[in-house]
């Protein structure tokens, strides 16, 4: 390997996030000094990834041996895989620190965690005043141990404390935007979200738009472009700056660009289904809890769309981090949203 390229292993490459990350490095300016390697568990999908130029590996994060010999060979990690794997995780630290001892290199870590780390109990009925800015080092070191996310996080920025890499955690919030992309085109990326689209569909199942509680909570949101963004303008800060590029305990870059209450996006399910013949009222009504156990696993995983989480953006601005797309273009991306999943439920 040429001593001018930067070994690169990013996973996630067939998901929302990640498939979206691929396909701004592939584009990137300087994409030919990158040799990227990814990871899919599907056979067919290596061999489509391999097309765009990409070393391809089946294998999973939780193929932890595999992990951890990937990570040891790559200068940068991008982590777009599961937030809360820690076991993989942990592997990457594992192959991230092998590098280090052995070649001497203090790899760059980006890791994928969210602003599901900042949640709370509201269950749909209270909106907190509480907002966490990631220029605050001192708050965010104040949320428990015990949140959402916190323990993969933890353990990131102690890995940075160690000193055999340098950590930078990227916390998207309610990512919107059905992704087109070449890897959509192609047939190996994940286009659609989570959040939105599980409201959709359990509203779907009951012909009525639903909410929790009141849906009065705050949660920020970012559109699947912007976020992606975030990644390369973070990276290309990291290379083209690194002292001035806040790591570890000063490393957290919160993804947002605005935020909704949760009724705000009931709401535009309803007036989808009133235009597209689903139902005649707009006014989402409150899931109850077997409902919300029925459409989403449980109560626990329901109510998630019942809690408050506010952030600021400020550090990823001050690496030059410039959103576009704000809450109104959210909420007008819903209609397409509800189409796309009545179409993948082959129609009403």
């Amino acid at each position: 390997m040429s001593e001018s390229r930067t070994p690169i292993f990013l996973t996630g490459a067939t998901g929302y996030i990640g498939g979206f990350v691929l396909e701004r490095l592939l584009t990137h300016p300087n994409a030919k000094t990158f040799d990227i390697t990814v990871i899919s568990r599907q056979e067919e999908k290596v061999k489509k990834l391999e097309s765009f130029g990409v070393k391809a590996v089946v294998g999973s994060l939780d193929d932890y041996p595999l992990i951890e010999d990937l990570a040891s060979k790559a200068h940068v990690v991008f982590d777009c895989a599961d937030a809360d794997n820690f076991e993989g995780v942990k592997a990457i630290l594992r192959g991230l620190k092998k590098r280090h001892d052995t070649v001497g290199d203090v790899p760059i870590y980006i890791h994928t965690s969210g602003t599901g780390v900042l949640t709370d109990d509201a269950k749909g009925l209270v909106t907190s005043d509480l907002i966490y800015d990631d220029l605050n080092v001192e708050q965010l070191a104040s949320i428990p141990d015990t949140a959402f996310h916190r323990n993969v996080d933890l353990a990131v920025v102690d890995a940075d404390k160690q000193g055999y890499l340098k950590s930078y955690i990227i916390l998207p919030s309610t990512i919107y935007g059905i992704a087109k992309t070449r890897l959509v085109e192609a047939g190996i990326q994940n286009p659609y979200s989570i959040q939105i689209p599980a409201i959709i569909k359990a509203s779907l199942a009951r012909k009525q738009a639903g909410v929790v509680g009141k849906g009065v909570p705050f949660w920020p949101d970012v559109s699947i472009e912007d976020i992606a963004d975030l990644y390369i303008v973070l990276f290309d800060a990291i290379v083209t700056n690194p002292d001035k590029v806040g790591h570890g305990r000063e490393g957290y870059y919160f993804g947002e660009n605005g935020e909704h209450h949760w009724s705000q996006i009931s709401r535009a399910i309803g007036e989808a289904f009133v235009q597209l013949g689903i139902s005649t009222d707009p006014e989402p009504t409150p899931f109850t809890d077997e409902e919300l156990i029925k459409y989403f696993g449980s109560l626990w995983a329901g109510n998630y769309s019942g809690t408050n989480s506010r952030c600021r953006a400020n550090r990823s601005r001050a690496i030059g981090w410039k959103p576009k797309h704000t809450t109104q273009d959210m909420v007008a991306s819903i209609k397409p949203e509800v189409e796309a999943a009545i179409k993948q439920q082959g129609g009403k």
